[in-house]
């Protein structure tokens, strides 16, 4: 029987196993955007299990649990760690088709040397296997990012966060990089005055400073930029529904902010106003420190209200959302751009409906001040996948310039993502192979294996200043 996931996986001719093994397979990774948590490096743990560092907190593989019929108890709940791993083997075999089930073997591979087929019949020697290996130096999260051969990492950051742990790693000489990324989502979410005044308060105690007014409130937020930036910072990222630009004026976004500190609620359009102005301010910030700006819209977050209010957000109830996203997202680079004020940014889309949309969106804001300037970001969650890849390569292909995309990332909470980077990378040799063959491309191997390298490392190098 043929080996599943041998090393010609997805790719289908001989030119883009050569484009593969020869340009793109060893190339370094730049993870310009993900969720890890920056204390478990500094202190570079060992998880004591494969479900600490393969389950927890990974709502995709919860999400296929739940619809395998797997109770919450095995995802989120009280089982045991050999529990919940037995009801995830369990659920594998039902996932074909779906990216989880490549995800799982490509990481059961590049981890562990493990070519074993999850199943109900395999778990307990795989458990016990990789289990036995994860408690070993060799193991420790540093060393899963060595074994990645990740140069570059950024994770995601709240404007109050200390840093202490990016300090610590900073200070330990990790040759690895690891980078915050400014995320003042809370920061202008206005919908729940109440909750907006907790993070007030949070905030001023970080910057030892009582906030009446908003311009108290920008120059708490500005010192916490000009904190990140020191601490090595050169990148925002906003999580949005849509991009606001809604008009306003600096009175009117003076007396929203007075109501909200006030605990009155706002109306609905001076929330949407509130947004866009806070929205101008973070982008003149990041414009002024030549940092990258990253905006993830088309999320429709939190749709189960009954398991919102039983475990939070970021449990597996999100869902591509049906925004109108042309006309506010022009209104707003176009507001940037007038000024000259627009930074280098990436846009990221969670509905296929849209990609051409940002494709051809980005190239009104490219300039030539910086080769590629604006970005159509690398497929993003529920699009991270081989179709998803395809449609964003061919839309990005058609109406940019793939040769200048900064390439792939994992957006994951979870150590055990970074192969993502490697499926991405077969793909996309499987896609220039493939017109090669056909003769849509020179059988120029030299020059397309340049521009996958490129893309897969070089591009982001540049495009960040790392």
């Amino acid at each position: 029987m043929k080996k599943f996931i041998d090393e010609d996986f997805l790719l289908e001719t001989e030119t883009a196993k050569q484009l593969y093994h020869e340009f793109a397979k060893t190339m370094p990774i730049i993870d310009y955007h993900n969720h890890l948590p920056p204390e478990q490096i500094a202190n570079d743990i060992n998880f004591e299990n494969l479900t600490q560092v393969w389950l927890y907190g990974d709502h995709y593989k919860w999400r296929g649990m739940r619809t395998n019929g797997v109770n919450e108890k095995f995802c989120t709940g009280p089982a045991s760690d050999y529990e919940k791993f037995e009801q995830w083997a369990d659920t594998v075999p039902y996932t074909v088709r779906n990216p989880l089930y490549h995800w799982t073997h490509l990481e059961l591979q590049r981890y562990f040397d493990i070519d074993s087929v999850l199943t109900p019949d395999t778990a307990k020697a795989i458990y016990d296997e990789c289990t036995a290996k994860l408690k070993t130096p060799e193991y420790s999260v540093r060393n899963l990012l060595r074994k990645m051969n990740v140069k570059v990492l950024c994770t995601t950051d709240d404007p109050i966060d200390s840093l202490e742990h990016h300090k610590k790693i900073r200070d330990d000489g990790f040759e690895i990089k690891v980078l915050p990324a400014f995320r003042p989502d809370k920061a202008m979410n206005a919908d729940d005055v109440y909750a907006f005044n907790s993070y007030v308060s949070k905030l001023e105690a970080v910057v030892h400073k009582n906030i009446l007014s908003l311009q108290d409130y920008l120059q708490a937020l500005k010192s916490r930029h000009d904190f990140f930036a020191e601490m090595g910072c050169s990148i925002s990222d906003h999580g949005l529904e849509q991009v606001y630009a809604e008009d306003y004026t600096e009175e009117e976004i003076v007396e929203i902010f007075h109501q909200l500190r006030s605990g009155h609620p706002v109306s609905h359009a001076e929330n949407l106003k509130f947004k866009s102005a806070m929205l101008v301010f973070f982008a003149h910030w990041d414009h002024e420190k030549n940092w990258v700006q990253q905006y993830h819209i088309g999320a429709l977050r939190n749709n189960n209200s009954r398991m919102m209010k039983t475990l939070g957000a970021d449990t597996g109830w999100d869902s591509i959302g049906d925004f109108s996203q042309g006309r506010a997202l022009s209104k707003f680079l176009n507001r940037l751009d007038e000024t000259n004020q627009l930074a280098k940014t990436i846009l990221y889309n969670l509905n296929p409906a849209d990609n051409e949309l940002i494709a051809t969106m980005i190239g009104n804001f490219n300039d030539g001040s910086v080769a590629g300037k604006i970005q159509f970001g690398s497929s993003w969650w529920f699009l991270d996948q081989k179709d998803g890849m395809i449609r964003q390569v061919n839309a990005l292909s058609n109406m940019g310039l793939l040769s200048k995309f900064v390439g792939m990332l994992t957006d994951s909470r979870s150590f055990m993502s970074f192969p993502r980077h490697e499926y991405y990378r077969r793909i996309l040799c499987n896609m220039f192979g493939e017109e090669i063959e056909k003769g849509e491309l020179p059988d120029d191997k030299a020059w397309i294996g340049k521009i996958i390298q490129d893309i897969c490392y070089n591009n982001a190098k540049n495009y960040f200043g790392w």
